[in-house]
């Protein structure tokens, strides 16, 4: 029995042999103790010595700093401080036995006790570090955003953790809040400080005062102080504490943070009923069984309150049955954020080649077509000689006259009413129009591309637009009819690209002249 206890001293001591802090100067190693369970005053490290470099060290760290942390085996480590008494430096074999307990606990949302640790100034527990902070350092920093599906990762973490804990020896946590809910790098939410109260009440240590913003999360029955009531807390009180953090995590504020009351006052209403007092939630912050879930941990009477094993299977229903966790969801919108890129993507190719075939329409539009693959391409567009085309120029007879009837805008509804008729008919022969000025309209066939019959085109459609006008009517003057001028000439022509702001195909030479003159001369 002597040998077994021998063994427990030793592990003991071996949890906290590497222990190091920051802040302060190096000390040596301290050799480990023998000792049996009932001399347990020796475990841990003695007074610091003279230094050493030694490369198992302790650092020690400011004892007044609130963030206590430490370095054991390399690793970073969390300091829970236990109030000092005149008593707290032996451990006792009931708190002995309760740490041994809590050192056996493993679950993936319990965070690990490492050990103890014993100095003369002062004596801690030693907990896994999670560089992420406490639940409430997460909910209070806006930059980082959490959706409802990361949310209740976090709150199905702490159920299963709870689950856990309530199923275990150790049996009720005694001092749950978002204060002892810490995520790890991975966001896991983890819970901590578990045991707290029965260790205390094992070691005969008078728990240091809370404050009335530290007994928010604190069950009424608890707060009234009845002498039936269990100092190191019950698991319907727990489940009240977890009502508190989950309306936390809902509306992201601290508890009670809707009301416009201070914690002095929210604890006095709470140990004095009625009105029973609670966080008021809106319906809309939560689905509306989470809501319900919420408002049944912090029922007034502790027996209708559910335990973890319900709350456990309705968190299912929540998830829709899936096991999910902070990485999972992160996975799951990382997934969702690609499909919608994707998605994203396609609708904005889709718009671009819209966009690239009205840009290639209008190009069309303003030069030949393979005058305007050629730019596309980035190809130079020299100038071309054509031995033979047929050119066609046309007017309005009279077209001042009308013009002097007519307001400009009128004049302009006019041209564009007659030309775009012009256009649709002209889509039906091998011909190409360069330009229209004014009322003068210019067509030609043979070029860019050559083709042998392009008078022949160019015949037929002066006889088609001749007749297309002969039935057209002005909108504002109807009853005026509109005669068409005509001139053609067939015979070489040079032709190019002109500009690069605003690029024209343009035609040169004698025969573009002379089916001019033929045009303004005709009758």
């Amino acid at each position: 029995m002597r040998r077994v206890d021998e063994g427990i001293e030793a592990m003991l001591c071996c949890w906290l042999q590497q222990l190091q802090e920051f802040g302060g100067p190096e000390v040596e190693k301290p050799d480990l103790l023998k000792g049996s369970i009932g001399s347990l005053k020796n475990l841990g490290l003695p007074a610091p010595t003279k230094p050493s470099s030694g490369s198992e060290t302790l650092i020690r760290h400011h004892t007044a700093a609130i963030d206590h942390k430490a370095r054991y085996n390399g690793d970073l480590v969390q300091l829970k401080e236990i109030p000092s008494s005149s008593a707290s430096h032996e451990l006792k074999t009931k708190a002995m036995d309760l740490l041994v307990m809590a050192h056996s606990l493993r679950h993936e949302n319990i965070n690990p006790l490492i050990g103890w640790l014993n100095e003369p100034t002062r004596t801690a527990l030693v907990f896994e570090h999670c560089s992420r902070g406490s639940l409430q350092d997460v909910l209070i920093m806006d930059e980082i955003k959490l959706d409802w599906s990361f949310r209740l990762s976090l709150l199905t973490d702490l159920v299963r953790g709870m689950r856990y804990l309530h199923a275990s020896p150790l049996r009720v946590h005694g001092s749950l809040s978002s204060r002892n809910c810490v995520v790890d790098a991975r966001w896991v939410l983890k819970i901590t400080d578990y045991g707290m109260l029965s260790f205390y009440e094992a070691q005969g240590i008078a728990p240091a005062p809370r404050g009335a913003k530290e007994l928010l999360w604190t069950a009424p029955e608890a707060l009234r102080e009845s002498k039936a009531y269990p100092k190191v807390g019950t698991q319907p009180a727990d489940v009240y504490a977890f009502g508190i953090i989950m309306q936390e995590v809902v509306v992201r504020g601290e508890p009670y943070c809707m009301l416009s009351l201070s914690p002095e006052e929210i604890i006095a209403k709470i140990k004095k009923p009625p009105p029973l007092i609670r966080p008021s939630v809106s319906k809309g912050a939560a689905p509306p069984e989470a809501i319900n879930i919420m408002r049944q941990c912090w029922a007034e009477n502790p027996e209708m309150r559910p335990d973890f094993a319900t709350i456990c299977e309705r968190f299912k229903q929540l998830n829709h049955g899936r096991k999910v966790n902070f990485v999972d969801t992160m996975f799951q919108m990382l997934e969702k954020y690609s499909n919608n890129l994707e998605e994203l993507i396609r609708e904005r190719t889709e718009q671009l080649d819209i966009e690239r075939k009205k840009t290639e329409q209008l190009l069309n539009r303003m030069l030949p077509s393979s005058v305007a693959e050629k730019l596309k391409l980035g190809l130079a567009v020299e100038p071309e000689e054509f031995a033979e085309v047929t050119i066609y120029f046309s007017d309005i007879v009279g077209f001042t006259t009308i013009a002097a009837h007519c307001t400009p805008v009128q004049v302009v509804d006019l041209l564009n009413d007659l030309y775009t008729c012009f256009d649709a008919t002209i889509n039906a022969y091998n011909v190409y129009k360069v330009e229209t000025i004014g009322d003068a309209y210019m067509v030609v066939s043979g070029l860019p591309v050559r083709t042998p019959d392009h008078a022949e085109q160019i015949a037929t459609m002066a006889l088609d637009l001749l007749s297309q006008s002969g039935h057209f009517k002005v909108r504002h003057l109807p009853g005026v009819p509109l005669q068409l001028r005509i001139g053609l000439h067939t015979g070489p022509c040079c032709a190019g690209v002109v500009g690069l702001t605003m690029p024209r195909y343009c035609l040169f030479g004698d025969t573009v002249n002379t089916a001019s003159r033929m045009e303004s001369t005709g009758t």
